[in-house]
């Protein structure tokens, strides 16, 4: 359900792009991804740290989009997005007390640290590489061509993190119930 949630801006953003242009869409990605982020406090009473992070830089870049009528900012964004959550996977490596996938996924499923290094790392990768593809479409293609590749790459994340995900289990020691 969550990536349903999660989700639904994205949908929201692309067929806002399709329908009715650029700037439109904009402003429904702000609005929709605030709105899920206050469903999420209400269901929760917290606000997931990518959920923030996302929606605050949404409502910068898409100001930004709004204000100057320059759609370079909102195309920025999610480059943005990548590269910061490529930062603090690699960092919670480096400078944390251990990678931050586990932190996030370590109470369902338990495997050694390897693994969990592995598929962090791969993450970020995974991440960084998004970055560069959207600045090659943002800058190589059309806008339109921008969005369908960013559509497109989140099904891709999502599939990604799912692979990680099944790879993980494979690999665990005790699964919590």
């Amino acid at each position: 359900m969550q990536a349903l949630y999660d989700f639904l801006p994205i949908i929201a953003f692309f067929t806002t792009f399709k329908l009715a242009g650029i700037y439109w869409a904009t402003g429904v990605l702000m609005v929709v991804t605030v709105g899920v982020a206050a469903a999420q406090w209400f269901k929760r009473r917290t606000v997931s740290p990518m959920l923030m992070v996302s929606a605050g830089l949404a409502l910068v870049f898409g100001g930004l989009t709004l204000y100057f009528h320059n759609q370079l900012f909102i195309m920025w964004k999610p480059t943005i997005v990548d590269v910061l959550f490529a930062a603090a996977l690699l960092a919670s490596q480096v400078f944390g007390d251990g990678p931050l996938l586990k932190k996030m996924m370590g109470h369902v499923l338990q495997t050694d640290d390897r693994s969990w290094r592995i598929a962090n790392t791969s993450l970020a990768l995974f991440f960084l590489a998004s970055a560069a593809v959207n600045l090659v479409f943002v800058y190589r293609f059309s806008a339109d061509a921008w969005a369908t590749c960013k559509f497109v790459s989140y099904v891709v994340m999502v599939l990604f993190t799912m692979g990680i995900s099944l790879w993980l289990s494979t690999r665990a020691t005790t699964v919590a119930s």
